[in-house]
């Protein structure tokens, strides 16, 4: 009997993309995925993050109670909207948003503290596949054998069939093959923060789901997470090509200063002061976007990109960890069409090219609708500052942003659909020509 073929997978980036494609592998008797981490360590680091029901539904899909378990994930349960957004003065409900389609409960808008999303995912993940203090350098192909040599900064090396870039929103893949595409800063800063409830549980009137207060020239946003934790995120809108601008030399993730939190926020509401004086500690995430790739198939045609990577646009929408999980799953699909579990030989360049082809129709078109919405509204963020707002501009803003269910309700499982009929569509096409 021969040997099972082997299909060698690399994932540079052991976040939230990079585990969802390897987690969608896994049961594949010819596929070895390997991924490769540049932290030393994974720690408990970070801020909270959202799930809307699109990146739920997939955890869903791959089987991943775990990461949709209640003792991790938060919820607007009581009202099962997504987001509600109060005045910053008045703390009275402005706006909400809402799900348009029919969404189980357990996949409603979900809020984490990330590093619990991340260990539920790497619990389904062989710690034989994941290589930590492995920093992207290069990678290089050989035609014969048919392979890709990636080479890391601690000086060693691997090879295999295909590579994912899933190493952020800084990807040091994309950079490696798109030099231009280094994102560049927004102007927006934001103060992320993840403490024990108890710090706030002493608070009078403390909203008690998932809530967005907006002012004039900044939004604070409130919510419990899972485990007993809480979050506060404020945020600051500057002109990014102003040498005066605060925070433009900022380091992502470095730490802030609780007392310029609370002069930022010692107008608003006493129920915002509140909450903000009980903040223990935050950190700063300065805000970076890029412009998309005209492809995601990059180098020698045996290399593409996921999560931030891809389209690397911050935190805008709280969209990005749905996003990543989606791409995560969208590429697995996209390998598993062209190499089957029934496979007795190894895909060849065709069906690589046609996987890659076939994984960027699903979410290219998606993600640069994406990325083109978040460039409008950096720009309209800067356009405001300096302006004069009355209070009913504000609730009128409020009340008249956009509606980003497209964003959140996405359904992946259609777009791979159309994408694989696209392309035979097109193939049969060029095979007449």
């Amino acid at each position: 009997m021969s040997e099972t073929p082997i299909l060698r997978i690399a994932v540079v980036g052991a976040g939230i993309a990079g585990l969802t494609a390897a987690i969608a592998l896994k049961n594949h008797p010819g596929i070895d995925v390997q991924i490769y981490e540049r932290a030393t360590k994974l720690t408990e680091i970070g801020a909270s993050i959202a799930l809307g029901p699109n990146g739920l539904r997939t955890l869903d899909r791959l089987g991943l109670d775990n990461a949709i378990d209640g003792s991790i994930a938060f919820r607007n349960l009581k009202t099962k909207l997504p987001m509600i957004y109060r005045h910053y003065k008045t703390n009275e409900v402005v706006s909400a948003d809402n799900h348009k389609g029919q969404v189980e409960d357990r996949h409603l808008t979900s809020r984490y503290y990330r590093a619990h999303l991340q260990q539920a995912l790497l619990e389904h993940v062989d710690p034989a596949q994941l290589h930590l203090g492995k920093a992207f350098l290069s990678v290089a192909y050989s035609k014969s054998p048919k392979e890709l040599t990636i080479k890391f900064l601690d000086g060693s090396t691997t090879t295999a069939d295909l590579l994912l870039g899933a190493d952020g929103i800084n990807s040091a893949v994309r950079r490696f093959f798109v030099p231009s595409s280094q994102p560049k800063w927004t102007g927006w800063v934001t103060f992320r923060s993840v403490f024990p409830f108890s710090h706030v549980s002493h608070i009078p009137d403390l909203p008690d789901e998932a809530t967005h207060f907006w002012g004039h020239d900044r939004t604070l946003f409130v919510s419990n997470l899972g485990k007993d934790l809480f979050t506060v995120v404020g945020s600051y809108q500057s002109d990014p090509d102003a040498a005066e601008s605060p925070y433009r030399d900022a380091v992502w993730d470095s730490d802030g200063d609780v007392s310029v939190l609370r002069e930022y926020y010692k107008d608003w509401s006493p129920l915002i002061r509140a909450i903000v004086d009980a903040v223990p500690h935050t950190r700063i995430y300065p805000n970076v976007a890029a412009q998309g790739l005209d492809s995601w198939t990059l180098g020698y045609g045996r290399v593409t990109l996921a999560g931030d990577a891809a389209h690397a646009h911050g935190g805008a929408f709280a969209a990005g960890g749905s996003l990543a999980i989606d791409d995560g799953w969208s590429f697995a699909q996209s390998v598993l069409n062209v190499f089957p579990p029934s496979a007795t030989k190894l895909p060849g360049d065709e069906d690589i090219a046609k996987a890659l082809r076939v994984y960027g129709r699903t979410r290219k078109p998606h993600t640069d609708r994406v990325l083109h919405t978040v460039h409008s509204g950096n720009k309209a963020k800067v356009e405001r500052i300096g302006k004069v707002e009355t209070d009913e501009e504000l609730r009128a803003r409020m009340k008249n942003r956009g509606d980003p269910t497209w964003i959140h309700e996405h359904d992946v499982v259609a777009a791979l659909r159309d994408a694989l009929a696209a392309d035979k569509k097109t193939s049969g096409i060029e095979a007449r020509l």
